[in-house]
């Protein structure tokens, strides 16, 4: 695919994410609907994954790879069909989201939100410029803060968040290892 073909469609992904984030936030059939979803943990075992191909499309400099990777990441909350049974921590970290989604938007909740689209940007100017050592750091300061986001805002549940969180760190950290010196044997 040429450049321009591939700027052009990593921009459609772009807006899609965005139109998608929006909808979200603003349409509370939508939210609810794939918020039940989101009550499956599978999504939450799935999500950390999607920073692997987001990674090496970075590293091919492939805008469509790296938007469409986005905007899968985020539409994967609600992939999965609503949960039989859920844990009651899981209810109590989700019904906390929920309210911090859709409560009053301060200036320092904004600022902390924030910290969505600058890992986003950080990690994939880390794997633009090949700085492997940035590109790792980013992505362990990224499951620490929300490790310790999640259990500071809300208290014990989000515990509940540390087994995904760790286990796609471990995984991301194996996958781009392997990835990277398979990468380095061919150049």
């Amino acid at each position: 695919m040429n450049k321009k073909t591939d700027f052009i469609i990593g921009m459609l992904f772009a807006i899609a994410t965005i139109i998608f984030i929006v909808l979200f936030l603003t349409n509370d059939t939508f939210f609810n609907w794939a918020f039940a979803r989101h009550h499956n943990i599978l999504s939450w075992y799935i999500r950390p994954l999607f920073i692997i191909p987001m990674v090496i499309f970075a590293f091919k400099k492939s805008f469509t790879g790296i938007f469409a990777t986005i905007f899968a990441l985020f539409t994967s909350m609600f992939w999965f069909p609503i949960p039989a049974e859920i844990n009651p921590q899981v209810l109590e970290f989700l019904a906390f989201e929920m309210d911090y989604l859709k409560g009053t938007w301060t200036a320092p909740k904004i600022l902390i939100s924030l910290a969505v689209p600058l890992f986003f940007i950080m990690l994939i100017l880390a794997a633009w410029k090949r700085n492997w050592k940035w590109l790792i750091g980013i992505i362990i300061g990224a499951a620490v803060l929300k490790i310790i986001w999640s259990i500071a805002f809300s208290g014990e549940a989000g515990m509940s968040i540390l087994k995904p969180a760790l286990l796609g760190l471990i995984i991301c950290i194996l996958g781009l290892s392997y990835y990277f010196k398979k990468h380095k044997k061919k150049g």
